[in-house]
């Protein structure tokens, strides 16, 4: 009786551990800051990020400590990358308040620096988007997810990725970024482009064919695809 009550008692705790270790980490914390201090075109109100930052810090020792496995979901685990993304670039802007623009950091370099600590490894923002979500999702809309904290950049959801709805953010973050004449303008004979397409254009290819997909104009495979200026001036207020 005793081994079979031990048994139960084993396997009860087994089916516990694969639960917590399949649970999604919440990203609640960082949903409520981007609702509270993002406007729903982007704008980030940075001084009143700062009164909150303890909030923000909170939320990346939650990261830290919730490295993601390969027992999470795909979506699990690409919400996770884009969220530790944004939250990061957050909090770099806080910490060298004020500034004029994320050039200004780190002498041009704030993307190369690694100062991210996930798990055991120390990440920089440039090998989170290129070293791991890039080549691991392979899925072009992230660079519509990701902000790198300037006007020109795809603006800033004011919510955090989740798993269950991740499909639908990318979906209409995408949408709305190519449609907005602020940094496309698309005719059918000509189009002009976020740098973003340039830079990345490896992950766009066909470049017309991409663009086709979400905008009202159909695109001719033959038009003049040319890319406009990047504003690396700060998408938000910090003074």
């Amino acid at each position: 009786m005793k081994h079979f009550l031990s048994a139960i008692a084993i396997a009860c705790l087994i089916s516990l551990s694969t639960k917590m270790a399949t649970a999604q980490i919440s990203h609640q914390v960082f949903d409520n800051l981007l609702s509270t201090h993002v406007t729903d075109t982007g704008t980030v109100n940075y001084m009143a990020f700062k009164k909150d930052q303890f909030k923000l810090d909170k939320y990346l020792a939650t990261l830290r400590s919730n490295h993601p496995s390969e027992s999470w979901t795909k979506n699990e685990r690409l919400a996770y990358w884009i969220n530790a993304y944004n939250a990061f670039t957050i909090k770099m802007i806080l910490d060298n308040m004020p500034v004029k623009s994320i050039l200004d950091i780190h002498d041009g370099k704030a993307w190369d620096v690694e100062w991210i600590k996930l798990g055991n490894k120390t990440y920089s923002l440039n090998y989170i988007e290129n070293k791991i979500i890039r080549p691991v999702f392979k899925e072009p809309r992230i660079h519509f997810a990701v902000n790198c904290a300037a006007k020109s950049c795809p603006p800033l959801l004011n919510r955090a990725y989740s798993a269950k709805t991740l499909d639908e953010q990318l979906e209409n973050q995408t949408r709305k970024f190519i449609q907005n004449r602020s940094f496309n303008y698309i005719s059918s004979n000509s189009i002009k482009l976020s740098k973003i397409f340039e830079w990345y254009a490896e992950d766009f290819v066909p470049i017309t064919s991409f663009v086709n997909t979400y905008t009202k104009a159909t695109i001719s495979s033959k038009a003049k695809v040319s890319y406009l200026e990047y504003n690396w001036e700060l998408n938000g207020l910090n003074k």
